[in-house]
């Protein structure tokens, strides 16, 4: 599965009431970590397909998401699991980190 794009009108059904997990990148076009990050996301994205779902918060064009979530630097990961926010992670991170954040 590739990534989704996450907004203000599909989070409730994208997010919060999705089966498996989802690991939300709170990010947007003009930083360098999360370009960097992007294609490491979308790599998970597609080996764990159907098992985790990684959604794109641009905070550009979704600021209330944003504020909601409290995000204060980009990169920016929160991990959710039946409707909850688990866990999250700030900044650029390899691979093995970002799969040892998913799996816990």
């Amino acid at each position: 599965m590739a990534e989704i794009t996450i907004t203000k009108e599909n989070f409730q059904r994208e997010v919060l009431e999705s089966d498996i997990p989802v690991v939300v990148d709170f990010w947007a076009t003009w930083c360098g970590p999360c370009q960097m990050l992007g294609p490491v996301l979308a790599e998970i994205a597609q080996e764990y397909e159907g098992k985790i779902k990684v959604g794109k918060v641009n905070v550009d064009d979704e600021r209330d998401l944003a504020i909601e979530y409290k995000i204060s630097s980009i990169p920016c990961l929160i991990l959710f699991e039946n409707g909850e926010a688990k866990r999250t992670a700030i900044g650029l991170q390899p691979k093995e980190k970002l799969l040892a954040f998913i799996q816990g």
